[in-house]
Parts: structure tokens; sequence; C-alpha cells
């Protein structure tokens, strides 16, 4: 675990949900080519998976072939075939724990997720829903941005007020653009060395990590 550092104390998190509390890699990995035949963008061979997971976001975009414009509309389709596998789509060990002692630590929490609010809520399990405090869901064309800003308003807190915990290179770009404080963990989507070259304020290899780092920071 590095930490950038920051002088203001952390007030409230907000996790990204997808490879972030939810184990959806695997999942996805098996419907990724039925999308790419469905919205004509460039299949994945298994001995690519490694690299793309080396590259940012963009980059991995780019190389799939897909236009921005389609986004939405695969998400969209995304979050139907979720709503129908969510048996198959567990959270990532230690997810539950995490999320009690977030809330043991005093922390308010928010939610960013493009998957739907009733997925998350129905892979979380009620438990863990009701932790949350704030929630931001579904796709958008403009990004997490909107949507980080969102949650802080609902928990009333500014951006340096929070920390942002994700797995994508988009998730510290998209924190560091709303002005707060960024984490990345190392168990999702993206490699250390692609979320590293990003420069968040701190990296997480476990949760137990994370509530380390949160309750040197009340």
């Amino acid at each position: 675990m590095a930490d950038a550092g920051h002088g203001v104390a952390i007030k409230g998190v907000i996790f990204d949900f997808d490879g972030t509390l939810s184990n959806s890699g695997d999942w996805f990995l098996t419907v990724v080519n039925d999308l790419a035949r469905r919205f004509r963008f460039r299949e994945v061979d298994d001995d690519e998976i490694e690299m793309l997971r080396h590259r940012p976001s963009r980059e991995v975009i780019a190389y799939l072939g897909i236009p921005r414009w389609k986004l939405p509309l695969i998400s969209r389709h995304v979050r139907r075939l979720v709503s129908r596998n969510v048996d198959q789509i567990p959270l990532f060990p230690g997810t539950a724990d995490l999320l009690a002692g977030v809330g043991a630590l005093g922390f308010r929490m928010g939610l960013v997720t493009s998957n739907a609010a009733n997925n998350a809520r129905a892979i979380l399990g009620p438990d863990n829903t009701a932790r949350i405090d704030a929630w931001a869901a579904g796709s958008s064309l403009f990004g997490k941005a909107p949507k980080f800003r969102r949650v802080l308003k609902q928990m009333g807190l500014r951006p340096e007020d929070a920390i942002s915990i994700g797995d994508e290179t988009r998730d510290v770009d998209a924190a560091r653009e709303v002005g707060m404080r960024t984490g990345a963990v190392l168990w999702g989507y993206a490699s250390e060395d692609a979320l590293a070259a990003t420069r968040p304020d701190v990296l997480f290899r476990t949760p137990d990590d994370i509530l380390r780092y949160l309750a040197a920071r009340r």
C-alpha cells in the first residue's frame, strides 16, 4: 500500500462496483465475444486478455475498435445480461467485511457504477446494500466524473473530503477530474503497472489495506 498523502481528513468513500466490489470479470469474459459480434467490434483471443489488462481503458476501447457512440448501447445490453445472470457474479472475498468495517469507522459510503442499480443491489445483497448512503448508476456519455459529483452532493461532501476506490484507469482519471483523492485496488481488471502509471494517491492490495488506510485518516 503506497500513499501520496493529503492533509484533509477523509469523511466519505465512493466505491466503483464491477471489478472493485463485484467479481464480474470472469463472467464478462464469457460474453465479450458475443458482444463483439453483436456490436461489430474486435473479438478478444485468450492470449490478448493479459495484454489488455496492461493498457489504459481508453486504449482498450480503441484497440477493440469501439466508437464512443456505441458505448451506451453496449452498456445497456450488458446490464440486461447481468440482470439475468446475477447468480453467476459473486462479490470478491472480504467485501462484506470491508463495507461493514468502513461503516464501523464512521465513513459515509457512495457507489458509482455503469451497471444498473438493481443489478448492483441484487449482487450486493440486502445487508451490504443498506450500508450504501448514495448511488449513481447506469451508463453515461459523460463518464464517471458527473456521477462522482452527484454522489458527493447526495452525501453533502466536498471533493477533498472523499476518496474514490476503483479498479480501472478511468476511475482514477474521473476522480482526479473532480478533485477527489484516488485509490486503486489491485484485484480487479487493470494490471498494477497500468494503474500505477496513472499515479493514484494510493494502491490497495487487499481489503484490509483499505481499512488500515481509512482508520489512519479519519
